[in-house]
């Protein structure tokens, strides 16, 4: 969870679901997640450990503009854009984020 009125704070939650990663990789089939986070390889059933990199560019893309790059009114709107995977650099906030920032997303 971030939150926006204090960008500083980053809540890392949920445990509950966590495995420990011995390197290497297993694909998994339970569906875990929030909407927002959520890799589109785990609403499909089957994804790896690489799953967390897609959370990790949402975290960033959040903390560099401070709003989500998949939005929705309803989970379910959020789902479908998480699904369709497109997002972008538009708006002026964009200006004023380096390149670099933007190729680390």
């Amino acid at each position: 969870m971030l939150d926006v009125k204090n960008r500083g704070t980053i809540k890392v939650i949920d445990f509950g679901t966590s495995h420990h990663y011995d390197g290497s990789s297993h694909v998994m089939h339970q569906m875990y997640g929030t909407p927002y986070y959520i890799a589109p390889e785990v609403l499909v059933g089957t994804y790896t450990e690489k799953c967390d990199l897609w959370s990790i560019g949402v975290i960033l893309y959040i903390m560099l503009c401070g709003r989500p790059p998949f939005n929705g009114a309803t989970e379910d709107q959020i789902i479908d854009r998480v699904k369709q995977g497109n997002w972008s650099f538009r708006g002026d906030i964009w200006s004023d984020i380096s390149d670099s920032g933007k190729d680390l997303i």
